[in-house]
């Protein structure tokens, strides 16, 4: 492999991934936000908030990978120059997405009452219930903007996103210290407090794009097409196809960290609050890495879309040297640091060195969560969606959470049992869609050659 052959590509991803990077490390740090002055109010409402994610995270993540079904569809047809279609695969996933926002939202109200009987200490469900409620509720706007994002990046434009996602989440970080702790003349909310605030800066960050959609002028050749005479069927069809599978995938990664995260709560409150210590950590690297797989998407179904498939595969490939360098960092980090980074969300002396040991698996998550990253974007991107979600199951469902299992609580490892599960599954996972990607595009030799892969 000749690296030198790859900077142009390195350059072109990178252009893509920071603003994306910066976007997507901004909604971790709400998250962190949230979670160190929730964690300041004791370790049970720490603890709840983090249980509380567990399951919302479940809904909230097949919704989101949901709207990503539309990207390589618009990213393909903007290769392609036929921008009627970016418009008509764009109103067609409002109305898509829309009704299936809807639905998920209905379960995830359903499920509330489940919630009882997973195990987890008394003391932290009602704290859990009062977050999660009025969480629910901050999906539908959220979603929303996904989908306005989803248009956005697809025609290879990763700025607007970001600038809209670092205005809100300045707002929910105010709106934080305000209704968490009450100043400014307001009642101290608690957790509800964090709840309420993400609920409005999510409010504001869907009108805020749909006010840069009707007035940006990159949008302008798209507007007159995305009308209610757009919708059909047929177009319905071609996002369903990709965005169920893109869904599912995302919701069989994401219940294998939930149901870990419920596994590791059955070793108590200490545990569970490590756990969401631990958890906000590496999902910020994992934040800053998802980020150059949206421009691995972008850049190989644009690519690909221009029937430039040498460039296309390159693409693909460079973004997972990107991901891997910079994953890299984050898990010597982990190391160098894994005894001070813990205090910042807790003073519990006990929490802290649970999540310190956890840290220390999280950093040998790095590399492979970097590979599995950017195979997977680069395989959405040719709208290779099946096997994926095969793969996924496979990796998490029938390796990740049975390992988990065994070393946690068989063999008595308890919470860094379960996560050696999780590292597991992400080795997998990682290998086998890195390969799936090679055998896709091991023919993409020259640009205007190599087979179409679209299924």
């Amino acid at each position: 492999m000749n690296l030198k052959s790859y900077i142009p590509f390195y350059k072109r991803n990178l252009s893509l991934a920071f603003p994306v990077m910066i976007t997507q490390a901004g909604q971790m740090i709400v998250q962190f936000a949230d979670n160190i002055m929730v964690g300041h109010l004791g370790t049970s409402q720490f603890a709840g908030v983090g249980f509380a994610n567990m399951v919302f995270t479940v809904g909230f993540v097949f919704c989101t990978c949901f709207t990503q079904g539309m990207i390589p569809h618009i990213g393909q047809s903007y290769g392609k120059g036929e921008h009627k279609k970016v418009a008509e695969f764009f109103a067609n996933g409002i109305a898509l997405d829309a009704m299936i926002c809807g639905l998920v939202m209905a379960l995830m109200f359903g499920i509330m009452p489940l919630m009882d009987h997973m195990g987890q200490d008394p003391q932290i469900l009602g704290y859990a219930k009062e977050y999660y409620r009025i969480m629910v509720w901050s999906m539908a706007p959220c979603i929303m903007f996904y989908v306005i994002r989803a248009l956005t990046e697809g025609v290879g434009n990763t700025s607007y996103t970001m600038f809209i996602t670092i205005i809100c989440n300045i707002l929910n970080i105010f709106l934080n210290w305000v209704l968490i702790y009450g100043h400014l003349g307001f009642e101290a909310m608690g957790v509800a407090g964090a709840a309420v605030a993400t609920f409005i800066s999510r409010v504001a960050m869907m009108l805020i794009g749909i006010v840069i959609l009707l007035s940006g002028k990159i949008y302008k050749r798209y507007l007159p097409d995305i009308r209610p005479s757009s919708l059909g069927i047929g177009k319905i069809k071609v996002l369903a196809k990709t965005s169920f599978p893109i869904g599912f995938q995302g919701l069989v990664e994401v219940t294998a960290f939930s149901l870990a995260g419920i596994m590791v709560g059955w070793f108590g409150k200490e545990a569970m609050a490590a756990h969401q210590a631990a958890n906000t950590i590496i999902t910020f690297s994992f934040m800053v890495a998802q980020g150059v797989g949206v421009a691995a998407t972008i850049r190989v179904s644009h690519q690909y879309g221009e029937k430039r498939y040498a460039d296309a595969r390159k693409a693909g490939f460079a973004a997972t040297h990107i991901s891997i360098a910079l994953m890299a960092l984050a898990g010597i980090t982990f190391i160098v640091f894994n005894d001070i980074i813990p205090y910042i969300f807790t003073s519990d002396p006990k929490v802290a060195h649970i999540a310190g040991n956890l840290l220390y698996v999280a950093s040998a998550f790095q590399l492979f969560d970097a590979t599995q990253l950017s195979a997977l974007a680069a395989l959405r991107a040719l709208a290779d969606v099946k096997w994926p979600l095969i793969l996924s199951f496979f990796s998490y469902y029938c390796l990740c959470i049975p390992l988990g299992y065994v070393a946690g609580s068989v063999m008595g490892l308890g919470p860094i049992g379960v996560w050696f599960g999780l590292l597991a599954g992400l080795m997998i996972a990682s290998g086998l869609f890195l390969l799936r990607f090679h055998k896709l595009t091991k023919n993409f030799t020259s640009n205007e050659g190599g087979q179409s892969v679209i299924i």
